[in-house]
Order: C-alpha cells, then structure tokens, then sequence
C-alpha cells in the first residue's frame, strides 16, 4: 500500500476516486505544527530559531498519519504547490523522522489523474528553500506582531494588535480617507450639442457632440458666466463637418486570472469579499476542477491552449481561433513562470461537486473561470471606429467639438463574455465640409470628485502593484484589518474606524521605516530571494532586528499615549444627570468601538460606566412591518446587513440597502 499525504479531507476524497486500491490517502487537516500563541516562540539569540509546536487538536490526524505510514510501502507528500504546502510537507517528513528514504515530496497545479499519476512518476525532495522563506515570513511576522502589540496596549488601548502587512493596508485606507476629507472640489462644465446631418446618407441624422475647443485652446470652462457666453455662441453658430476619422479598432481579450484579478473580479460583479472568493476557488480546487488558485502567473501549459483551441474552433468555428496561441507574460517579478494562471482542468468538463451545498457558488466562479480562460485564447473583437469633429462658427468666434462612436463587425472573444455596457452610439455617414443643423444644446455643471475609497478590488489591485502581500496573504490580510475593528466596510466600500486611525497614527509615526510601503515591499522581495536560494533568512532577520529593537525600546520609553477619537451625539449622559453630577463631572454621551462594534458610553468613562446598544440607522421605515426603523447590523464575523429596529418581533432583513436598487452585473 502507498500513502498520499494531504491537507484537507476534499482533496483526500478528489484524489482516491482515481488512485485505486493500491493507494490509502490521509489528510493533515491543515498545519500540524506552528508557533505557540502563548509566547513569542522565536529565540532571538539563537539566530531566530523558531520553536515549532504541534497544533492542539491535531494528534487525532497525525496518529492516523503515523499508523498508515507505518504499513505504507511508499510515501508521497503532496501538499500544496508554495511555501505553505512545503512547510507543512516538512512538518510531516519531521514527524514521521522520515530518514529512511520512503518519503517523497510530489507537487501538481492541478488534482486530476494525469498530473497525480506524471507527479507520481518523477518524485522529488521537499525545496528547502521554500520551507525556509516560509519560515522566514512567519518568524518576521511574529517578531513584529509580538513585539508591537504590547506597546499598543500600552500607548492606545489594550486588547490590539499589530501586523506588518495588515498595518500598512490599513494605512492605506486612513490615507485615502484623509484625502477624501481634505478635498475641495472644483467647478467645471461640459457642454454637448444635438445636430442634425441633412445630408445624411444613411438612417442616422441626429448625433451629439462634445465641446473640447474653443479658439484652438482647451475649452476649460469653470463656472457659469463662462459657460453661458459658450452657449450663447454656440446657439447661433453655424456648423459644419470639419474631419472624418475612420479606422479599424482591434481590444484584445484579458489574460487569464491570477489570484488577485480572480478576487477582484468575483467582488466586482458578486459582491463577495476576497476570503469568499478564495473559499469557493478552494472547493473547486480540491474537487479537481480548477487548477491551484493561489498564483500570480499568468502562464497557460501547451497541453491546455492545444486543448481549449480545439474547443473553440469546434464550439464556435475556425475564425475565432487565432493563428498562433496567445502567450501571456507575467508582470509581477516574483512571479513563478513554472505556475499556472487559474483556469478549468478540462474545458470541455461540466460542474458537479460533490457537496451540493456549493454547487450555486461553484457554479458562479467556475463560470467567471472558465469564460476568462477560453476567451483569453480568441481572436480579438473588432469594431468600426469614427470620430466626428465638428466647427461650429459664430462672429470671430471657433467652437471644435467632437463625437466618436463605434460598431463591432466581428466579435472575436466577445462570444464567450458579452460587453456589459451598451456599444457607443452609430454615428451619421458625413463627409468633410458637409453643413449640419443645431437642434438642442445641453451645459451641464459638475465638480471634481474626491478619490474613492477602496472596495475589495481596489484594495487587492493596489496592494498588488505596490508589491505588499502575494496571493496567499490578500484574503486573510483583509479579514483580519474588519475582524480587529481598525475598517469597517460599508455597502462595498471600506471605512477606517477611530481605533485604526489611532493604531495607524501611533505606528506610523513611530515606525515609519517598518510601516513604509517601499519598505514592506523590500520585505517581501527579500522573502522572494529566500524562496530563490538567493538570500540566507537568517542575514534577512538580523539586519531587520537590530534596528527595530533599539527602535521598540525608544518608543517605549519616549512616545506619547494616544487617544481614540469618539463620535459625540450632543445628548448628556441620563446616568450623570440622575447622579446630579455637575462641571466636569457631567459626562456626554459618544460613540465608542470596542471588541464587538461600536457601543454609547459616557464621555468620562470609567469614571461613569453607563452603556447603550448603538443602532446606525438610515432614515427608512421598515419596508415589511413600516413601524421599525432600519438599523445597520452585524453578523457574529462582521459582515454588515441591514435589519428592523423591531426584532424579533420583526424579521425583516436584507445584506442590500433596501434604499437602493440592485444592480446586475455582467462581464
């Protein structure tokens, strides 16, 4: 009998519908040894040594582990593919003191039986380098959470947390929001035209075009008066067709999913947060659908473009395949060329998984997956591209305005994923020097808008191009800044909330080398060169530790406390004034966010203690029981739904908004 060690038990399940009788699967169930929570773990003196512990509860698997090892004639390890899955695989050669050459460490990108039986075929050693880089960025992390955490409780608030990835993505969304909030917006006009083309040669007579010049210069157009003197002009003006543009417009269809565009494409369009993307890749993995999800490549095996090519030519016919492959070049440095972008293992294969509770939501990725990967190997889309500038004369006066539109004459990889928006509109077949008559005129006033704030893809695509984090780190990185209450996210959109702006201020003002974006990015490339056999980890740690430990002990003793913002509401504590507290001693009451959520408290806590629940409401009549108000609410895990005032004795309750109306959304 020969053993199969893996993490989870799905994969256990995937991997023994194809082995037969001769091999017995056993699942560690995750890691089975980590650092101790109770204590730093890490000796310091001892060049970083790390002190491994098995995880509690894990002797059940690890028993099972042993027992099947012990009749086992070979021993494969096949976690998964990156630093992760070879640092567990580690733990399980140290466990069974695997010296006596039985054990083997095999890796496939995807769990179907032609790469399990070609993994099989060519067995290898455990990449110690990777286990080392691995234990590299555990170690660093714990240097930094451990070490900083203490002075947080001391200098903020007890009961926080610092990390070094989370810190900086949630300073971030401080940034961004202090730039919101220092935005002043600025005044400025667009102005279109109706026309009307008399001498139209096709069905299209009317079309509008755009101001963009007036008297040759920019028309840049700041407030009303300027606006109504362009308007005044332009009704009286005579027009004419000053150029006609045409030519051939080819867009080429989008790579295949990383990691990262995968999790910013499933928020986009669904909604879900990038653990929820990440969980559902995790089932299709593991069922053998999809190939490994973690990835940063963009990189497709021959085996698979011959394939998907045949489909389409079959599928769709010979003019959607283009003459050559299309190879796609990876641009993230730390990239691994040896690595698949996610895509289908068969794409020719239908959705069935095995625990039909996720089928709807396997269903759903799947097809986001599966559409990407095929149209990523289609002609492009090809359209008619016009563009239409138009004089328009007035007294010793020149308005340049233009309108461009465009029509798609072979659809190419738009078979497979449909454009969302409407095309641009048809335009009139005018030619140069043709007369054209004014019908309507639109000014419109709008003002400059402040930067968004992040939602999921935003947040994942900047943390991605400033180099912070890899594709194991996004998922956990964010759930981790809305578990510890430092962001909130409100209907998509992520929110810094008083005790994040106090953690942010106080480490970034103490630690800015630390909690430098250019900085962590460094940290991550070093870690990179770890994984490359390039850089000793040790050296990494010790350059790292010197500084920062001398800086630990000057903030400890030099820093000033910081103090966590509250929301006042303009009412007087009931409990002070039933006390008949007066001066000073007469508390307010305000917003405060603790370990579940924001509360009401008194301002002179914790000289008075009075609490309240806090209900965030947005002004809206319950729509089922129209007594209730509805409140903004949250699960046990933070996500926020809105509910009725009134529960129990009212159940309404919608994860939407019910103030605003859904949108659908296509790719």
């Amino acid at each position: 009998m020969n053993l199969i060690i893996v993490e989870s038990p799905t994969k256990a399940r995937t991997l023994s519908r194809f082995l037969g009788k001769g091999y017995a699967v056993e699942a560690t169930m995750g890691h089975i040894k980590d650092l101790p929570k109770s204590k730093l773990g890490v000796q310091v003196e001892k060049n970083f040594e790390p002190d491994y512990q098995l995880v509690e509860g894990k002797s059940k698997q690890v028993n099972a582990i042993k027992k099947s090892y012990k009749t086992a004639k070979s021993v494969y390890i096949a976690t998964d593919p990156d630093r992760e899955g070879e640092a567990i695989a580690q733990h399980v050669y140290e466990i069974l003191d695997g010296k006596n050459g039985k054990i083997a460490r095999i890796t496939f990108h995807e769990i179907t039986k032609s790469a399990v039986d070609e993994a099989i075929s060519k067995p290898g050693k455990i990449n110690n380098d990777l286990v080392e880089a691995q234990v590299a960025r555990r170690v660093l992390d714990r240097l930094v959470g451990y070490k900083t955490s203490p002075l947080l409780w001391k200098k903020v608030r007890r009961g926080l947390s610092a990390g070094r990835v989370q810190t900086v993505t949630v300073r971030l969304i401080v940034e961004r929001e202090r730039e919101i909030e220092a935005f002043v917006p600025q005044e400025y006009w667009e102005i279109y035209c109706e026309l009307r083309a008399d001498l139209s040669r096709n069905n299209i007579k009317n079309f509008v075009v755009k101001l963009l010049r007036i008297n040759g210069k920019t028309a840049n157009i700041s407030d009303k008066s300027s606006a109504d003197k362009a308007v005044g002009g332009l009704k009286k003006s005579a027009y004419t067709v000053a150029d006609v543009a045409r030519r051939e417009v080819r867009k080429n269809p989008y790579p295949p999913f990383t990691t990262s565009t995968l999790s910013q494409t499933a928020s986009r369009f669904f909604g879900w947060s990038s653990k929820k993307t990440m969980s559902v890749a995790q089932r299709l993995y593991e069922e053998g659908l999809i190939t490994y999800h973690r990835t940063d490549s963009v990189s497709l095996s021959s085996g698979a473009i011959d394939k998907v090519r045949e489909y389409i030519g079959k599928e769709y016919g010979a003019e959607y395949v283009p003459e050559k492959p299309k190879l796609y070049k990876t641009k993230s440095k730390s990239a691994q060329e040896a690595h698949e972008a996610i895509r289908p293992t068969d794409v020719n294969s239908k959705l069935t998984m095995s625990n039909p509770k996720f089928q709807k939501e396997g269903e759903k990725l799947y097809g986001l997956i599966w559409k990407r990967f095929v149209a990523c190997q289609m002609n492009p889309a090809v359209y008619d591209e016009t563009k239409i500038t138009v004089s328009a004369k007035y007294g010793g006066d020149e308005y340049t305005l233009r309108a461009s539109g465009q029509v798609m004459k072979f659809d190419g990889w738009r078979k497979v994923i449909p454009p969302s928006k409407s095309e641009e509109p048809s335009l009139p077949d005018v030619q140069k020097n043709d007369s054209l008559t004014f019908l309507k005129i639109d000014p419109q006033q709008k003002f400059t808008q402040p930067p968004p704030r992040y939602n999921e893809a935003s947040l994942i695509k900047t943390l991605e191009k400033l180099g912070i984090g890899r594709p194991s780190t996004y998922a956990p990185t964010i759930s981790t800044i809305q578990s510890r209450a430092y962001v909130e996210k409100k209907e998509g959109k992520f929110y810094p909330t008083s005790i994040g702006i106090a953690v942010n201020d106080f480490l970034t003002k103490n630690f800015s080398t630390v909690f430098d974006y250019d900085f962590t990015a460094d940290m991550e490339e070093g870690l990179d060169n770890v994984a490359q056999g390039k850089v000793d980890w040790h050296k990494m740690l010790s350059d790292f530790w010197g500084p920062f430990e001398k800086k630990l002990e000057s903030v400890e003793a030099n820093a000033k406390r910081v103090k966590i913002e509250t929301e006042k509401l303009g009412k007087k504590c009931p409990t002070c004034s039933k006390e008949g507290r007066k001066g000073d001693k007469q508390g307010e009451l305000v917003v405060r966010t603790g370990r579940f959520g924001k509360f009401i408290s008194c301002s002179i806590f914790p000289d008075c203690k009075h609490t309240e629940k806090y209900m965030e409401k947005i002004d809206m009549k319950c729509p089922d029981c129209k007594e209730g108000e509805v409140i903004v609410k949250r699960t046990r895990k933070g996500r926020q739904f809105f509910g009725c005032s009134r529960y129990p004795d009212c159940e309404f309750a919608s994860w939407k908004n019910p103030q605003k109306k859904s949108d659908s959304d296509e790719e």
